[in-house]
């Protein structure tokens, strides 16, 4: 960490309020900006650490502490019951992330510090004044004006003003030019002026001016007290009357300079901090880019330092060389890195690194080859090389360089690892997965130059070479990486997933993107203008409906409308006010007869879908087709996902969501797209693992599955179930699988939460064996750590054992859905992964176009529909053997809400 710079011979304390900074950058930064992919709230733990991170990079301190309120009464409320009373509880999303900013602070090293009976401006007053008395600046971090009591010569307050980044540097000159009173003086004037903060009353009439004039008038409080007389007036009766109120008020402003520390100064000087165990709650937090970034250089280079960088020797191979180099590689996996432009469906590749395999100490490690600077024979060699099965390779998110090589007329086979993908199996809640953070923390090294660390020469002396290097040194680095990223996945059960499952559906989802999905443009652009009409009615309706004008796109310009002007019934308190979002609309359109919430709900609904639609008008590529991206390392859960565009947020249960669908079509030489689905596939899993006779025995009733669930939950015959009863059912049955609550189920339905419990131990008490299977699947995570999918994926949830009650509640959750919605990614890529190689083997000139969730789509070629038909069904069926058969939905057409079923 830095040491202090501004007085080089003194050393430097600083002091921060951490519930004061943190309770600051929670209001600072948008909650809905800043969580987990678990659901987790972040903003307060990242703007305290932004804020930390810039004040030990700008004021270089020699020690630190962060001190912090406790929730125990302290000797203030003794004295004054009503002391603090009039704040409100802390939001829960607030207290979530105090145990986080704990954590943070001790993979920092940072010493956090507080004391029943002490607020922390008391263990900051005794740690500033124990400081000072030693020789030492001290630097103190807080939104607390009280603090300003404690400049002087030696203590600074920096004082928090605007968001978490505006702050005031206060000197006792700056306090006197402030105040006109000294920083003795002030706590007198804050007796006299109160703080509705801490509920210390003012006296009625008098103000920060008088106050101060007092003060500088009469030198101290004391001395106004002594001469409370000569202050004359109405104001002068108004202090003589709330004298009491005045001296309590200088009793609890003052803060103690004596607190029962056991910490000494000199415990507080900047230790050794721990690169893993920051790593660790950066990821867990989610927190990329640029605050990682800062982080790391402000703490600068730890000691003992990680095992240095790589011994980069690079061949950079012309026109004649390549086959000769590539012919004397050694047996064993090579590491491979390239640099290029991939995207769209294309791409192409200006680079390839090639590291040798191993290295038996005979020339260059590494070499650096340019495709497009080779001769036929070398251009051959590279395409055989790349190409050959049996020659391993490992690669880091080899996607994007399969597209280019294929757009090159090269193909890309014997991949052994992906970096990525494996990385992502080993900690799946991670939602990036940059090569260099891995090989900090897989092999405790730096992605860089070994040779230039050290300052040694290096064989790169121009600019052209540092690319070669760059990338040589990438490549030499997935190859290391690989070996050890199998070795920990062998160690977790998770390499066979690596092997069979993750690296074959690469090449399937690069195939995917590179053929993409044919659209038509004109329906599409038909219906961007037909929702951008409806969103313009909207707006008119909407000013029509309150006779004025106002942006509906503005929360503050609504929450006037709504709650002053119409006076419409008050939603969900929320920091700016009262909510707007689209629950408490609905639930604003229910109570009130006024159309407003309803126009708002329409103008919103309206707008979403030109904006979905006007996204996929501009990712049509110039063959007319749309190419999404498929991404195997975001979800958690196994899941793919997909971007630019997303074409799993497309709506498909409302009619504009199917004529949207209408717009991706059949391509030019193809006869019809055909799709195929999962049938209730996670129910069918719930049954598979649970292994309840009663809910295998509703699958094979032979009745619709929510309809003979009802009957027996219900005790009649499913010919009796009524539709309330089946949708009661079906939201049981898909809701325990996300751990669904009382209070849940009883808001979906919109039945008390009496009748919510009363429904679900009905459920229960007929499928006993899911009830079971639920509380096992927590109770086996809490004590493993983790959660397995049938092909033994894993999901680890530390906070399944936090002390926070949210964070646990949470964590239980994602234990109940994660088996089970992970078994289904599961089979779905088992799924695509035997439909290709059955194409394949079939010789087929249909191609899989799209997955989406549970669904599959292809593009049929002529002739083929019958036999493609049965080929889908045959292998999906057959993808994974559970207790209760798979169930397969085929459907044909022109566009695929035709094909749909």
């Amino acid at each position: 960490m830095p040491k202090s710079e501004a007085t080089p011979t003194r050393p430097c304390l600083l002091l921060l309020d951490g519930h004061s900074l943190a309770y600051r950058a929670f209001y600072a930064l948008p909650e809905e900006n800043f969580s987990t992919s678990t659901g987790q709230k972040t903003n307060a733990v990242y703007g305290f650490t932004s804020m930390l991170v810039n004040v030990l990079r700008d004021e270089q301190p020699s020690h630190v502490a962060v001190c912090f309120d406790r929730s125990e009464p302290t000797f203030r409320h003794e004295e004054y019951a009503e002391y603090k009373a009039n704040r409100t509880a802390s939001p829960d999303s607030f207290r979530s992330q105090m145990s986080l900013i704990h954590e943070m602070l001790d993979a920092l090293r940072v010493p956090h510090l507080s004391l029943p009976g002490y607020e922390a401006d008391d263990l900051i007053a005794t740690l500033a004044t124990r400081a000072a008395a030693q020789d030492m600046n001290v630097l103190v971090v807080t939104g607390d004006r009280d603090a300003l009591q404690l400049v002087d010569d030696r203590i600074t307050v920096l004082m928090t003003r605007v968001g978490i980044s505006n702050m005031t540097r206060f000197t006792p000159e700056v306090v006197l030019e402030k105040y006109e009173l000294t920083p003795v003086q002030y706590p007198d004037f804050a007796a006299i002026r109160g703080d509705s903060s801490d509920n210390l009353k003012n006296i009625p009439g008098v103000g920060e001016k008088t106050a101060a004039k007092w003060i500088r008038e009469f030198g101290s409080l004391e001395e106004l007290v002594n001469r409370v007389d000569e202050v004359k007036g109405k104001v002068g009766e108004k202090l003589r009357e709330h004298l009491d109120q005045v001296l309590m008020n200088r009793r609890l402003t003052q803060l103690i300079r004596d607190v029962p520390l056991e910490h000494e100064v000199s415990g507080l000087a900047i230790g050794q901090w721990d690169r893993g165990e920051i790593d660790k709650i950066l990821d867990t937090l989610e927190f990329r880019g640029e605050i990682r970034d800062r982080l790391f250089k402000t703490l600068g280079s730890p000691e003992p330092e990680s095992s240095g960088g790589f011994e980069v020797e690079v061949a950079v191979l012309g026109a004649g060389e390549v086959a000769a180099w590539l012919e004397g590689l050694p047996a064993g996996r090579a590491g491979l890195a390239f640099t290029g432009a991939y995207g769209r469906g294309t791409g192409r590749v200006d680079g390839v690194a090639i590291a040798a395999p191993g290295g038996d100490g005979s020339g260059p490690r590494a070499a650096f080859v340019d495709p497009a600077g080779l001769d036929e024979a070398d251009e051959a060699a590279l395409r055989a090389w790349l190409a050959d099965e049996s020659r391993p390779k490992a690669v880091h998110d080899a996607k994007g360089p399969m597209l280019g090589l294929w757009a090159q007329g090269m193909e890309l086979r014997g991949l052994s690892c992906d970096t990525a993908l494996a990385a992502y199996l080993a900690t799946p809640g991670q939602r990036s997965f940059p090569l260099e953070d891995l090989v900090r923390v897989y092999l405790q090294r730096e992605l860089r130059d070994g040779a230039a660390a050290d300052g040694q020469a290096t064989l790169f002396d121009d600019q052209d070479a540092d690319v070669a290097r760059d990338l040589a040194l990438r490549a030499l680095a997935v190859r290391d990486l690989a070996e050890a990223l199998e070795a920990f996945l062998e160690s977790r059960g998770g390499a066979h997933l690596l092997r069979e499952v993750e690296l074959p559906l690469v090449t399937v989802l690069a195939e995917l993107e590179r053929d993409g999905v044919a659209a038509d443009r004109a329906h599409f652009d038909g219906l961007e203008a037909e929702f951008r009409a409806a969103v313009k009615q909207a707006v008119e309706a909407a000013h029509a409906s309150v006779g004025e004008q106002f942006s509906l796109n503005s929360p503050k310009q609504l929450q006037e409308i709504l709650f002053v002007k119409l006076a419409l019934p008050k939603t969900k308190k929320i920091k700016t006010g009262y909510s707007t979002d689209a629950e408490q609309l609905a639930w604003l359109a229910a109570q009130t007869e006024h159309e407003l919430p309803t126009i708002m709900l329409r103008h919103r609904d309206q707008d979403k879908l030109r904006t979905t639609v006007e996204g996929l008008i501009k990712e049509i590529s110039d063959d007319g087709r749309i190419h999404t991206t498929f991404e195997q390392t975001v979800a958690a859960t196994g899941r793919l996902s997909s971007k630019q565009p997303n074409l799993q947020n497309i709506p498909i249960r409302t009619a504009e969501g199917r004529r949207i669908r209408q717009g991706f079509v059949v391509g030019e030489g193809y006869e019809t797209l055909l799709t195929a689905d999962y049938s209730q596939i996670e129910l069918r899993i719930m049954a598979h693992l649970s292994g309840d006779e009663a809910l295998i025995a509703s699958f094979e009733s032979g009745h619709d599955f929510h309809q003979a669930t009802a009957a027996r939950v219900f005790g009649i015959e499913p010919e009796q179930v009524n539709g309330e009863m089946r949708a009661k059912i079906k939201a049981m049955n898909y809701g325990l699988a996300y751990g669904l609550s009382d209070f849940g189920l009883s808001a979906q339905l919109g039945i008390p939460v009496a009748e919510a419990r009363e429904l679900k131990n009905e459920y229960f008490e007929e499928f006993g064996g899911v009830r079971d299977f639920l509380n096992a699947i927590v109770a086996q995570a809490r004590q493993d750590g983790y959660t397995e999918t049938i092909l033994g994926r894993r999901r680890y949830l530390p906070d399944l054992n936090s002390d926070n009650r949210q964070r646990r509640e949470m964590a239980e959750r994602m234990a109940l859905n994660a088996p089970i919605q992970g078994s289904a990614a599961d089979i779905i890529k088992l799924a695509m992964l035997h439909v290709r190689d059955a194409m394949k083997e079939a010789a087929l000139g249909s191609r899989m176009l799209l997955q989406v969730h549970d669904e599959l789509v292809f593009e049929v070629a002529p002739g083929e529909l019958d036999t493609l038909r049965e080929l889908v069904r045959e292998r999906m069926n057959a993808a994974y053997v559970l207790r209760v058969p798979l169930e397969v939905s085929v459907g044909v057409g022109r566009t695929w809400e035709d094909a749909g079923h």
